[in-house]
């Protein structure tokens, strides 16, 4: 498990398609500037070329974490032209202005929970691959104590059904996800838990 600025706790899942070495998913978290931000980006397909797409946007992100998302993914989408392209969600804490911002292109999900109350973004259609799609966008307020959990779509919607995810304690809701669907995996699948509170 993760803590990072006394306010966020994290923990993550991670496991390839079974039957390959490279995983197709690819993560970034960090904290900056009274701000949180956490990445899941999943190249197209699988094995070596899906994770060096998914790498490169990562490193993108990294580079210009500081750029309003939109910008970032102009970037992406420019750099992905002619490689293999991905799809990526992109979430924001705002510590200063208790605001949060999940922005998205393709089948990367989140899901809230906060109070035994559950939100899930739907999926929207695109991908970057050297052309600039619609951006979906999901903001909020933040509340004292919360749940968000990235996911790619390697995680199955009866997966996500799970009392668990109710949880503040990030560790078990990760290991229980592991212990429950973690092995053999049908596609690249990547799990962030986040608890956040103040």
């Amino acid at each position: 498990m993760i803590i990072l600025e006394n306010k966020i706790e994290l923990a993550v899942y991670q496991q390839q398609k079974i039957g390959e070495i490279f995983c197709g998913d690819s993560y970034y978290y960090d904290s900056f500037d009274e701000q949180f931000i956490c990445v899941i980006v999943d190249g197209l397909g699988s094995g070596r070329e899906a994770a060096k797409a998914s790498q490169m946007a990562i490193q993108t992100i990294k580079e210009h974490k500081e750029l309003q998302t939109k910008q970032i993914v102009k970037i992406i989408s420019q750099k992905m032209a002619g490689q293999r392209g991905v799809v990526l969600g992109i979430l924001r804490l705002d510590f200063a202005n208790q605001r949060y911002s999940f922005e998205s292109i393709g089948n990367i999900g989140l899901l809230i929970t906060c109070d035994q109350q559950k939100k899930r973004t739907l999926p929207n259609a695109g991908y970057l691959a050297g052309y600039y799609p619609n951006l979906h966008v999901s903001k909020g307020v933040l509340d004292k104590s919360m749940n968000f959990i990235l996911f790619s779509d390697g995680v199955r919607d009866e997966e996500l059904a799970n009392h668990v995810f109710y949880h503040h304690d990030v560790h078990s809701i990760i290991a229980t996800f592991n212990q429950i669907h973690g092995q053999d995996r049908i596609d690249d699948t990547t799990l962030i838990a986040i608890h956040y509170h103040h």
